[in-house]
């Protein structure tokens, strides 16, 4: 594909993997407003809820990928991985203006972001001195269609749009990432606030597995079966705490929370451990 030096350069990753739809979608969208060069450089599969691991010991194996619009590659690695190498040159021979990491399936707020591997992916491009944007969308099975996706995107491109300008002009701040989560009922959203990441995280409990498989899924049971050298645990989200950027998120709005690539103690903490080191030494 040929890119048009007159547009700023947009790479995308995700954790959802290559073929995923919110990735598609967010391509899609990008492609057709006629903007942007689109890279794209994302996981083979599905790498969810892996964080910011890195892979250190084995080279990483990238395949051409055909997507219209955009030059685009498959990585045998972690979003964070995929996001180093798509801004190393080693894989395009430029360095996009910004990176987006997303649509991914499923909201990404409160410590949820300490796990997602969406969020990652636009972490080190940060780490790296580039602009970069995570966005998710809070999909609710029976509820949520792939559609959503396309107006998830459709409703990110004035913030996108705006970084951009703001780049341009030098005057977007450079110790920050945004992170962006879209509501599920993103038709009807609410519109844009600001929010900080809160503390929420879901409830989660582990429930036995028996070895018997019914459809492809292991059944569960409260009193295993397995032998004591191989049980098995299947790990059951429960309820989310509601508080700072959730709350918001279910409420209606577009999220969009600045983070920082640390996570310091806050001024409690930091104020109790200056006492207490004096006494431990």
């Amino acid at each position: 594909m040929m890119a048009s030096v007159n547009r700023p350069t947009i790479m995308v990753t995700n954790d959802d993997g290559i073929d995923a739809s919110g990735l598609r979608s967010l391509v899609r969208v990008l492609v057709s407003s006629g903007r942007y060069n689109v890279q794209v450089c994302a996981p083979n599969s599905e790498k969810s809820a892996v964080s910011h691991s890195i892979t250190c010991r084995h080279p990483l194996a990238a395949r051409r990928v055909n997507i219209e619009g955009a030059t685009a590659f498959a990585v045998v690695g972690t979003p964070a991985d995929c996001t180093s190498l798509g801004i190393s040159k080693a894989l395009f021979p430029s360095v996009a203006d910004l990176v987006i990491s997303g649509i991914n399936k499923g909201s990404n707020c409160g410590y949820d972001i300490v796990y997602s591997g969406t969020v990652a992916g636009a972490r080190e491009a940060f780490f790296n001195g580039l602009p970069s944007i995570s966005i998710s969308y809070d999909w609710v099975e029976s509820i949520s269609s792939v559609q959503d996706f396309t107006l998830a995107a459709e409703a990110s491109l004035p913030i996108i749009g705006s970084v951009l300008s703001e780049t341009e002009k030098s005057s977007y701040p450079r110790n920050c990432f945004l992170n962006i989560d879209l509501p599920t009922d993103v038709a009807n959203q609410k519109g844009y606030k600001l929010t900080k990441q809160g503390r929420s995280t879901n409830q989660v409990r582990w429930e036995p597995m028996t070895s018997d498989m019914h459809g492809g899924q292991m059944s569960s049971t409260m009193t295993t079966t397995l032998s004591q050298e191989h049980l098995q645990f299947k790990r059951i989200r429960g309820a989310d705490y509601h508080d700072a950027d959730r709350q918001s998120l279910k409420e209606g709005f577009i999220t969009v929370t600045p983070l920082d690539g640390l996570s310091p103690a806050n001024v409690e903490c930091e104020t109790f451990f200056r006492d207490w080191l004096l006494n431990v030494a």
